[in-house]
């Protein structure tokens, strides 16, 4: 037998870096756990561990289940049911099984329990009156062995299509690398792919090709490997972003990648290691991506630097992975990456140091002197573009005191003038009589709580809301409040507070919304106190106080003595709470909110559904729909 165990130079590397957190046991044999669907045949997922979702890294893999729901889901060694749970969202229908071990293993998105499990779910639920139940057994009251059916695989919850979504965490809820088991059932001979690298000027005098700011490059793939078509010119501190994917055998699914590495001329200045998420962390994934890049581009960019309080396991780094490109130097760099199953992909490049000079470049005069400004981190890149012949600087007031921007250099865009803000808030930018407020309220720094009032909002950030140090801005303009902007996340949530110029007419159905892209509405609730309304956000961007005043639509679907069913919708809060009763006697509804439905599920087969039928759907601010007809 076969025993799993980790290579010396791996507990080496990450002795540090994981000493605060639990390990696989060294002597857990390789074959201690079955896979759990289809188990003896080839396999295929459609994630991996470790993989960049919008809000978390993804804690298991997702086993493909052949586009059906309804396949026979195993107990992948003996133990009990410590936990299991229904919801419409989420994991959906989930088991959580604790092995001897004490090691557990998560089977999420089901179709159905297993009978027993089932039937004593079903109870509760009509104990409880409700269909959204999480349940903790009793140690020995649900006990599986090795190989027994615990359920069938499904849909529900949060999922995109059938698959059984499979963890093997600790006690503590570590999330580990399920592939580590080496399971024969997947098949992985495929080396990641590299699509796009990004290298980010990190410093005022840092430079990409001699600007500020963060740069895009698509690599070309040479044998087995990569390079980029030219050598990059750089100047500074600089960091590195990687998007990449990896593929299965036999696969299309484009899946995370374990491990990235990082070489300047020969020397690794940055590894990380996506092999075991706590899960309260798995949520500063926006921590280790561009968060910015995602919202604007879709793409997952995995920097290869920290930033200031990352405190993720996953990392070993010199210099926080940063690295200095000094004038006329040569730096060879290797990126490595690598799947579960060691296929690697390397992209070498080469990296000439360039020492920044201003030189004034001919573009096309624009017909009125333009000013315009972005924020990076701490460093504030102003664009002007003059109508004339030579360059002029640009006037910054801070307070009571005036300073004269010197230009950094030039572009067909214009002429980039760069300001470290944590010497002062600039009040205005005023460039050739055009005058531009960048409307900086105050500095919120992360780690501490801190509030913000003005006229029309106020904010309350508690110690963990944010990842890095906010430079505050709000505006108000046509009932719309902005915060800052959506490219910028949030750990833990904020209480914002808002003061309409107008009252809603019945502010019992007003609410506040944060507005996304296009006409997206995320409600986020909240309590009226006189004029002003209190929410609670996990988002910053836009928002407002929209009126809900239309119940939710009811479309009866099927109707006989075995089930009911029916469509249900809202417009704008979404779905509360629904209830169902049958000649006054409470039935079981389950939901499933991808598809707006609602049906039946008797306590007693036998008893058939019969006498008259009333459901009662609400939404999140109160509006009440009720459906009767009779069975």
């Amino acid at each position: 037998m076969k025993f799993f165990k980790f290579g010396s130079a791996f507990l080496a590397f990450f002795s540090t870096v994981f000493a605060a957190f639990a390990q696989i046991p060294a002597d857990v044999p390789l074959d201690y756990f079955l896979f759990p669907i289809k188990p003896g045949q080839q396999n295929f997922l459609s994630g991996s561990m470790g993989e960049i979702r919008p809000s978390h890294f993804h804690g298991g893999i997702d086993i493909k289940t052949d586009g059906v729901t309804g396949l026979p889901v195993y107990a992948s060694a003996d133990g009990y049911v410590s936990r299991y749970k229904s919801s419409s969202f989420g994991y959906g229908n989930v088991i959580h099984l604790t092995h001897p071990n004490g090691l557990v293993t998560v089977y999420a998105h089901l179709e159905k329990f297993a009978a027993p499990l089932e039937s004593y779910m079903l109870r509760k639920q009509y104990e409880n009156q409700t269909f959204e139940l999480d349940l903790k057994p009793e140690k020995d009251i649900f006990k599986f062995k090795k190989g027994d059916i615990i359920g069938y695989s499904g849909n529900t919850g949060g999922s995109g299509g059938p698959h059984l979504h499979f963890e093997i965490r600790d006690e503590k809820d570590n999330q580990y690398n399920v592939l580590k088991f080496k399971f024969p059932e997947i098949q992985d001979k495929t080396a990641p792919e590299i699509t796009t690298v990004a290298l980010r000027a990190l410093s005022i005098d840092g430079r990409v090709n001699d600007q500020f700011g963060r740069f895009e490059f698509t690599p070309v793939k040479v044998g087995n490997n990569y390079k980029l078509k030219d050598t990059v010119y750089a100047h500074g501190v600089i960091g590195l972003e990687v998007h990449a994917f990896d593929r299965l055998d036999k696969s299309l699914n484009k899946n995370g990648v374990q491990m990235v590495e990082l070489a300047i001329n020969g020397k690794p200045i940055y590894q990380h290691y996506v092999d075991c998420i706590p899960l309260e962390k798995s949520r500063q994934v926006s921590w280790h991506i561009n968060y910015a890049a995602l919202k604007r581009s879709g793409k997952s960019f995995e920097k290869c630097y920290l930033d200031d309080g990352n405190d993720l396991p996953l990392y070993n780094a010199v210099q926080k992975g940063r690295f200095i490109i000094k004038p006329n130097g040569t730096y060879e760099v290797a990126l490595t990456l690598k799947d579960s199953y060691n296929n690697a992909s390397v992209l070498r490049f080469t990296i000439a140091g360039r020492k920044p000079a201003f030189q004034q470049i001919a573009f096309p005069k624009p017909k009125k002197p333009q000013i315009d400004y972005e924020l990076s981190e701490n460093i504030l890149k102003i664009t002007a573009a003059d109508t004339a012949k030579h360059v002029r600087n640009v006037e910054m007031f801070v307070g009571r005191l005036k300073y004269n921007l010197l230009p950094s250099y030039s572009t067909a865009a214009g002429t980039t003038y760069l300001y470290d803000v944590r010497a002062g808030f600039p009040d205005s930018l005023v460039f050739c009589g055009v005058s531009l407020k960048p409307g900086f309220k105050q500095l919120v720094p992360s780690g501490q709580e801190m509030s913000y009032t003005d006229n029309n909002v106020a904010l309350v950030f508690n110690k963990n809301s944010l990842y890095d140090t906010l430079y505050l801005k709000t505006a108000v303009d046509k009932d719309i409040f902005t915060v800052n902007d959506l490219y910028t996340p949030l750990f833990q949530p904020i209480k914002i507070t808002l003061k309409p110029t107008t009252m809603p007419a019945d502010p019992s159905k007003a609410s506040v919304y944060s507005l996304g892209y296009g006409k997206s509405r995320i409600f986020e609730g909240g309590k009226w106190d006189g004029n002003t309304i209190t929410a609670t956000t996990k988002n910053l961007g836009k928002f407002r106080i929209l009126s809900d005043t239309s119940a939710p639509t009811v479309k009866l679907l099927t109707k006989n003595k075995d089930v009911i069913s029916f469509r249900v919708r809202d417009d704008l809060s979404g779905i509360a709470s629904y209830r169902l009763e049958v000649n006054g006697k409470f039935v079981l509804l389950k939901y499933e909110h991808k598809k707006a439905l609602l049906w039946s599920e008797k306590l007693d087969k036998k008893v058939p559904l019969s006498g008259e039928v009333v459901l009662r759907v609400k939404d999140n601010v109160g509006n009440e729909a009720v459906y009767k007809t009779k069975i």
